[in-house]
């Protein structure tokens, strides 16, 4: 951070600490009220009889993370406006949610996603398969989520970078460990409002600055930031139309698939009810998402009217810092703003951290604790799922530490590293769902290939040190930066970078890209396929899924149409094609008995679902399982 730069004053630590404090007195609340989280149903589902305003806040902000407060406008500022397409997509995953998950979820009233997988195949393994990859996954993704906050504090404070992630694990574990489900859901609306007030602020402030919103768009205008359209069909162009829309919604659905959505959808009372919480997410992710893609626009007119671009002068080295800096320049003069937009910023990390650690902590609870251990107690398996919200934080720091050396826009680095983990997930899902014919070799199969290919894509377009990765825009003018030394910045010419790291374009450089700049071109070897948009990682993962999956299913033997339980599968045809004849839809069943599954799940109680879970084994059939319940509830 160069000298001379605006500090932090109390105010601002007041601030700031004012809402971490807030956020633990929730926890604190919620670990003495009600039912004072005794049982892992109050512990972890919250009864279920949550209600439909803060579930949707809650669903909303837990995908809001310093990756949006950060990462998103450090996207436009340095590659452009376009990315704003890929925040439709969560508009596409909620209705997929509403068409598919609640529907097949809701009604089996599960936990844990994975007692869905076990449900569906029969087969305890599979579940645990499930539980671990995701888990995994999670674990990354709240890593990555831990490192925003650690910059963003390090760009305009001297607080240390491991101490930062060690603050917020800490605050977040404190009042998910203590409170559960409850106080991470009303913590997640308190945050929710902490966020909007602090990029508001930023909005508004940064936009009067910059002199005024007309302005502000020919600046950006006339420097390529606003580049909406790219209809190019080639895959291995970073960003396009085709792959932000198409890509980033196939990576999308993942979300709906997660273990922090299934928690809040099993949460509510009704199915309608949980229709609700998507209905009204799906837009208010895209506003909040759209705020922050705008934070971008005004970040770079606002120091291209200033004469002075902080990462091309090198004043900061990550282009994830752009916005606290910029925060702390324009709030010098408003002692307690900068404290108000970090204190939005953590607000947004803490979300997202306490949502994963309590779906981590409802998975281990159901898909390890409880099959293991019958012999423990419903508070004593309660005591554990606490505790293993602190094991779980530990391993998110560690991962956060691995992390810090990456370069460039989080957001890259957050959907390349996830689609290894998440395409999986979302093929299985998809697979186990929509597929009768499904086995469950082809599901382990799939799982396998796609992760693995995946996670090899993914790793080289983090730490390949030949790829040619395409370069940010052009930078702002940087003539009025205080003592600006021309061999300390990161300023190159107009030239192809020769490294890993993105660089900007000169400022004499048209704002038109060439083919060259497609991050393909130049590249070859493994570099060509490393190349690929990330924006399809995710498409790429579950068609290879499918694929593999159908192949080994076909092979080894599936099972016949009639003897599919059908209360674990939709029927696609109904879901894509509702308008044809009944008659046909039911021809196109292949035989499978779809019209009696809504019959199937009338019958089927809670109870009975947990003995099914209970006495699953290995070559237990249907009719097996029917048997064993009879014999139990006679017992």
């Amino acid at each position: 951070m160069a000298d001379g730069t605006a500090k932090l004053v109390l105010v601002d630590y007041i601030t700031f600490g004012s809402a971490i404090i807030i956020s633990i007195t929730i926890g604190i609340y919620f670990a003495f009220a009600g039912g004072r989280q005794k049982t892992t149903n109050e512990y972890l589902m919250g009864n279920r009889h949550m209600k439909v305003l803060p579930v949707a806040l809650s669903l909303m902000v837990t995908f809001e993370s310093s990756i949006t407060m950060l990462g998103f406008p450090a996207e436009v500022f340095v590659h452009g406006i376009m990315y704003w397409w890929a925040l439709t997509a969560f508009l596409f995953a909620n209705l997929i949610g509403i068409l598919i998950w609640v529907p097949l979820i809701h009604p089996l009233r599960v936990t844990s996603v994975y007692q869905y997988i076990e449900l569906r195949y029969k087969s305890r393994g599979m579940r645990l398969l499930g539980t671990c990859v995701s888990g995994i996954g999670t674990i990354f993704y709240l890593g990555i989520v831990l490192y925003g906050p650690a910059i963003a504090l390090d760009a305009v404070t001297e607080f240390p970078v491991w101490a930062s992630i060690i603050l917020v694990a800490a605050v977040s574990v404190v009042y998910t460990s203590i409170g559960g489900l409850k106080a991470v859901i009303w913590t997640d609306v308190f945050q929710c409002l902490v966020m909007l007030t602090g990029m508001f602020s930023v909005i508004i402030k940064g936009t009067i600055t910059s002199g005024g919103t007309a302005k502000m768009f020919e600046i950006v205008r006339n420097n390529g930031r606003l580049n909406f359209f790219n209809f190019d069909p080639d895959p291995f162009v970073r960003h396009t139309f085709w792959c932000l829309v198409i890509g980033a919604s196939t990576r999308t659905v993942s979300l709906i698939f997660n273990q922090s959505s299934v928690q809040r959808i099993s949460s509510m009372p009704t199915q309608r009810a949980a229709n609700k919480v998507l209905l009204f997410a799906g837009p208010a992710f895209l506003f909040t998402m759209s705020l922050a893609a705008f934070e971008g626009i005004i970040a770079y007119a606002y120091y291209y009217t200033k004469g002075c671009d902080p990462l091309k002068s090198g004043q900061i080295s990550n282009p994830n810092q752009i916005i606290p800096f910029m925060v702390l320049d324009i709030f010098r003069n408003l002692p307690g703003m900068s404290g108000l937009f970090l204190a939005s910023l953590f607000s947004a990390s803490l979300s997202t951290l306490s949502s994963g650690l309590a779906g981590l902590s409802a998975q281990f609870t159901e898909d390890f604790v409880k099959p293991a251990f019958k012999g423990l107690t419903d508070f004593q398996i309660t005591i554990i799922a606490k505790l293993s919200v602190s094991v779980f934080g530990m391993a998110a720091v560690a991962v956060s530490f691995m992390i810090i050396n990456i370069e460039g826009p989080i957001t890259q680095v957050t959907f390349s590293v996830l689609a290894s983990f998440g395409a999986p997930m979302t093929g299985l899902m998809i697979y186990s769902a929509y597929f009768p014919s499904a086995t469950k070799k082809g599901a382990v199969a799939g799982v396998i290939s796609s992760m693995t290919f995946i996670f090899w894509i993914s790793m080289g377009q983090s730490f390949s040190k030949t790829l040619k990765k395409t370069p940010y825009l052009p930078g702002g003018p940087t003539d009025q930066c205080p003592a600006f030394d021309m061999n300390s910045t990161l300023f190159l010419e107009s030239t192809y970078p020769l490294s890993s790291t993105q660089v900007y374009m000169s400022t004499e450089s048209t704002t038109t890209l060439s083919p060259v700049f497609s991050g393909f071109s130049e590249n070859e070897g493994l570099d060509r396929l490393y190349s690929i948009s990330y924006q399809w990682l995710g498409t790429l993962g579950i068609s290879i899924f499918l694929i593999v999956a159908s192949i080994v299913s076909y092979f080894t033997g599936r099972p016949e149409p009639a003897e599919v339980d059908v209360r674990y599968i939709l029927p696609i045809i109904d879901h894509v094609f509702p308008f044809l004849p009944k008659g046909f839809r039911k021809w196109c069943y292949g035989g499978a008995p779809f019209e009696k599954r809504q019959m199937l799940l009338d019958q089927m109680d809670h109870g009975i679902m947990d003995q099914e879970i209970k006495f699953i084994g290995k070559g237990d059939t249907e009719k097996d399982l029917e048997e064993k319940n009879k014999n139990e509830n006679s017992v």
